[in-house]
């Protein structure tokens, strides 16, 4: 899952050819990674994708295939000859995974020769905002489920065998309770579950006796999918009849899923029945097609359904499949700079910089600063090396939901959209004077 060395855009590899003729490449930089705001649908961004950006960069070196590779491009043929000793020496601080951010904070400070930074922009920007993005929809899911079960299955949507990994990662860090994706469960430690497809219950004579063989085969974990003929007239029903035989064993069905048409009354007509027949500890699991804006719907429309499948929604984050990650040069040897746009929005604050949290909003001051509140960006790695091993995945799941009710209860109305976010007065002075620097320095060329 740890992409190569060559993961990365050309330009940054023209750029450090040119870096090395300038006699810049050494130059110690600090590249700031932050978005500019939260995805249609999103109230607040959780940061995750952190421990996959510093796999790839221990990781980094050019192979003797990559620089054959490279040495078929227009890249100068002593440049690409530097690449074999090439490994990141830098420092990180990193913003922990899971904790929810917002606007213009970095959750990644790159400090490193200028070459090396500049390399590792597109591995790093993959990895945290593509994460970031699942795991903010999945925090939305959990929000909208409440208590309920949230159940992880988009695998098959996903956007390739990398991204689907990926995508149960940070929907586990964003608050789903399990994947059906078994590599993820494997390589992440992440719960997996699953029942069965319509074609195991299309496989058999009947309904019941699909019914029955899934319940011989899974006695301890029987969940069965209701719905692919007549849910209320043939599928519930049959279920019961299931869950019966089942007692009589001393089993118990766990489940019924619901996969598509109206889930609330589905929800509710089925809960009649089971009720009515003595199996109100049975569950129901509801899918189709869900987002937190369904889920919610449905939540608030008091379905009795217990857990929500998500799967395809989740994975591409379909209501805004897109990031407002990036990555800015904010400090070069020794000077203060910053990028001036004409949409005010893209114009960035120069300095190293860190973020603080306090009871009544965030701050965003320079690093040497000293306040009260929890700085947020922690060093996790010094001369290209992990300084600490990150908590496990079901610790930063946990952290990311106990972190997500702190700034509710502290928001105004409980609408994160609404944290307050501020520079300090010294990161404000020093952005007024770097820029007017830089404007009196254009105007000078002109």
């Amino acid at each position: 899952m740890t992409p190569s060395a060559l993961f990365t855009d050309f330009y940054e590899l023209t750029m450090m050819a040119g870096y090395a003729d300038a006699g810049l490449a050494d130059a110690p930089a600090t590249f700031d990674l932050f978005f500019r705001r939260p995805p249609e649908g999103v109230s607040v961004l959780v940061s995750a994708g952190q421990q996959l950006a510093l796999d790839f960069l221990e990781a980094l070196r050019f192979t003797d295939e990559d620089l054959a590779y490279l040495r078929t491009t227009p890249l100068p043929a002593a440049f690409v000859d530097s690449l074999a000793d090439l490994r990141f020496t830098g420092d990180v601080h990193a913003v922990p995974e899971g904790t929810p951010v917002f606007a213009n904070e970095p959750v990644l400070r790159v400090e490193a020769p200028l070459a090396q930074a500049q390399l590792v922009e597109t591995a790093l920007l993959n990895a945290i905002c593509y994460s970031s993005l699942v795991a903010s929809n999945a925090a939305e899911v959990r929000l909208a489920a409440g208590d309920r079960g949230v159940l992880e299955f988009g695998a098959r949507r996903a956007h390739g065998p990398d991204g689907a990994l990926s995508a149960s990662r940070a929907a586990f860090v964003g608050g789903c309770d399990s994947t059906s994706n078994v590599e993820a469960g494997h390589r992440f430690g992440i719960p997996v579950s699953g029942t069965q497809a319509h074609a195991w219950v299309m496989a058999f004579p009947s309904e019941l006796e699909s019914f029955r063989a899934y319940a011989t085969t899974f006695p301890d974990a029987c969940v069965l999918l209701v719905d692919t003929y007549d849910t209320l007239g043939v599928g519930v029903p049959n279920a019961i009849t299931v869950a019966r035989e089942m007692r009589a064993r001393g089993q118990r069905l766990q489940g019924i899923r619901l996969d598509s048409g109206d889930l609330s009354a589905l929800a509710t007509g089925a809960r009649e029945q089971l009720d009515a027949a003595g199996f109100e500890e049975v569950q129901i699991v509801a899918s189709g097609d869900l987002d937190a804006r369904r889920v919610a719907e449905l939540c608030r429309a008091g379905a009795p359904i217990d857990s929500f499948g998500v799967g395809t929604a989740l994975v591409t984050a379909k209501q805004d499949p897109t990031i407002s990650g990036v990555y800015k040069l904010a400090h070069l040897a020794d000077v203060d700079v910053a990028k001036i746009s004409s949409n005010p929005g893209k114009t960035t604050d120069p300095g190293r910089k860190q973020v603080w949290r306090t009871d009544d909003g965030d701050v965003i001051g320079l690093a040497d600063e000293d306040r009260p509140g929890t700085p947020l960006l922690n060093q996790v790695m010094a001369d290209g090396r992990r300084i600490a091993d990150l908590p496990d995945l079901a610790r930063i799941r946990a952290q990311a939901i106990e972190s997500r009710g702190w700034l509710q209860a502290r928001c105004p109305e409980e609408d994160l959209l609404r944290w307050p976010v501020r520079r300090s007065q010294r990161l404000d002075d020093l952005r007024e004077a770097v820029l007017a620097d830089m404007a009196d320095g254009i105007r000078g060329e002109a």
